[in-house]
């Protein structure tokens, strides 16, 4: 069983990434930590999804505002094989984080 960080990213501007897979035949529960690392505000969209293009369904957040130095938190996020967490920023200073344990 894998636990603590479970995958990490510094995505790229105004582009869909995938942050972390869960695993063939696990169940994760996890948080999803986006922190604005920048001097100004920024936007960002979280989703758990089926492919690394989210539908509308599928997103947790979608344009939320995380001010300068700030952090936009999830937790207790439960997702089954194969689902995808998928971030998109507003600007390319954003440290994602996401981190849990599969079962």
């Amino acid at each position: 069983m894998a636990s603590g960080i479970l995958g990490q990213s510094a995505p790229s501007a105004t582009t869909n990434t995938t942050v972390y897979t869960v695993p063939a035949g696990k169940t994760a529960t996890f948080t999803v930590s986006i922190l604005n690392t920048g001097s100004s505000d920024i936007t960002a969209r979280l989703a758990v999804a089926s492919t690394g293009s989210p539908s509308q369904s599928e997103y947790l957040e979608y344009e939320a505002s995380i001010p300068a130095k700030g952090v936009l938190e999830r937790t207790g996020i439960v997702a089954e094989a194969a689902r995808l967490v998928v971030v998109y920023v507003s600007a390319a200073t954003a440290a994602v984080s996401v981190f849990g344990f599969e079962a």
